[in-house]
């Protein structure tokens, strides 16, 4: 345990070291955040179209099985069997007409209800399950489950404001406006590990100071400059945070002939903008306690944290677009996951940025961040600001009593 668990007299203007190196902070987030009063995203409805669909996702580090029952409702349950505790499932998806555990065959129906023990009269009259067993004690571990056009979401918690209050009406205007209610598809994921505590990754895209600086491929291409309108919009409490600013598509000057001339696109349609909302080119949404819902060009994706350690975690890259489109734009979104996916221009600079902040936050102990550009935790109407981080923290010291 690190010597300091308190908090700096600056408040969130200073980020203390522990926060990400330290393994007993990090459980006691996992107890705090992600097992209690969070609705935390999971999937998305068209992954289990069909009765007996599932896929794997997880809620902190617990594993979890979103599927659809034979009635057609989403139901999550912890990926665990109520035996001796084996994985349910190992494939990232499939359909089921039962649950069976592989280590002795309990099974269990889409509503989660245990229905099958082998051997449970014993052979030959000896032997069994015991007197006091009940079936009906040893269903799957079910969690709270709300969806809001076609994103599912889920909680330990049973006592959830609804999700429409959660978010607050400034963060639901920007989900609404991609998530409208018209059916989803999925095109494409990704899922890599980032060598860096899930907050430093949440962090990354609620500054939007780093963007315009470390992304060389933005800045030179015009799609996120300091310079352009932008708008951060920070949810009442700080939990959540949108992000949006309009490309200007212009290619920056530099000091340089030879990079003016020699870095371009041999294919343009790579950053070619086909307008679908009312304002900005990109509008990247961060919802507590760790989904990051993108919105940038063309490209929409649900990028899912899933916290392993307190120096590692992982992002699933769920790509999406809608069921009725023209095919010619569901086309354009996939060739932007290369720009913005797992090792897409951008993000390779990120998963570096990270695991390098990671390695010096592990160093020597009592360091504090100093998150310092702008003032306030609050809505700002320029780039040049780290709110969304300070706000973010504000909720995070009061959930974490710290």
């Amino acid at each position: 345990m690190s010597e300091f668990q308190g908090w700096p007299d600056a408040g969130v203007r200073r980020l203390p070291q522990h926060i990400y190196a330290d393994k007993d902070n990090f459980q006691r987030e996992l107890d705090a955040i992600f097992f209690a009063d969070s609705w935390n995203y999971v999937a998305l409805s068209c992954e289990v179209p069909e009765p007996g669909d599932y896929i794997l996702s997880s809620v902190g580090n617990v594993g979890v099985i979103v599927s659809r029952d034979r009635k057609g409702a989403i139901r999550v349950f912890v990926n665990r069997c109520t035996h001796r505790g084996a994985r349910l499932c190992e494939k990232r998806k499939g359909n089921n007409k039962l649950f069976t555990c592989p280590y002795h065959e309990w099974r269990f129906n889409l509503e989660g209800r245990l229905v099958g023990v082998p051997l449970s009269q014993g052979v030959k009259g000896k032997g069994g399950m015991s007197a006091q067993f009940d079936p009906q004690n040893h269903g799957l571990k079910q969690l709270n489950v709300c969806e809001r056009h076609g994103v599912v979401f889920a909680s330990f918690s049973n006592d959830m404001v609804p999700l429409e209050t959660y978010l607050g009406p400034k963060i639901l205007r920007y989900f609404d406006r991609v998530c409208d209610g018209r059916p989803l598809k999925v095109i494409g994921k990704h899922k890599h590990v980032v060598a860096g505590n899930w907050k430093l990754q949440i962090e990354n895209v609620k500054d939007t100071v780093h963007a315009a600086i470390l992304h060389s491929f933005f800045t030179l291409f015009g799609i996120w400059r300091s310079d352009q309108e932008t708008e951060i919009v920070v949810e009442d409490k700080g939990m959540h945070s949108v992000l949006a600013s309009t490309a200007t598509f212009s290619k920056q000057q530099t000091h340089s002939e030879k990079v003016d001339s020699e870095f371009s696109l041999l294919d343009p349609s790579l950053i070619a903008h086909e307008a679908e909302f009312s304002h900005a080119t990109g509008a990247v949404m961060t919802i507590w306690p760790n989904l990051i819902f993108l919105q940038q060009l063309n490209c929409l994706v649900m990028r899912h944290v899933e916290p392993v350690s307190q120096d590692k975690c992982v992002k699933t890259w769920t790509f999406f677009a809608y069921e009725d489109e023209d095919p010619a734009l569901t086309a354009r979104r996939v060739k932007q996951a290369n720009l913005l996916g797992a090792s897409g221009l951008v993000t390779i600079d990120d998963n570096e940025i990270l695991a390098s902040c990671q390695e010096g936050l592990q160093q020597q102990s009592e360091f504090e961040c100093a998150i310092e550009y702008g003032e306030g935790t609050s809505d700002c109407d320029h780039m040049v600001s780290e709110s969304a981080i300070r706000g973010f923290y504000n909720y995070y010291r009061q959930v974490m009593e710290l």
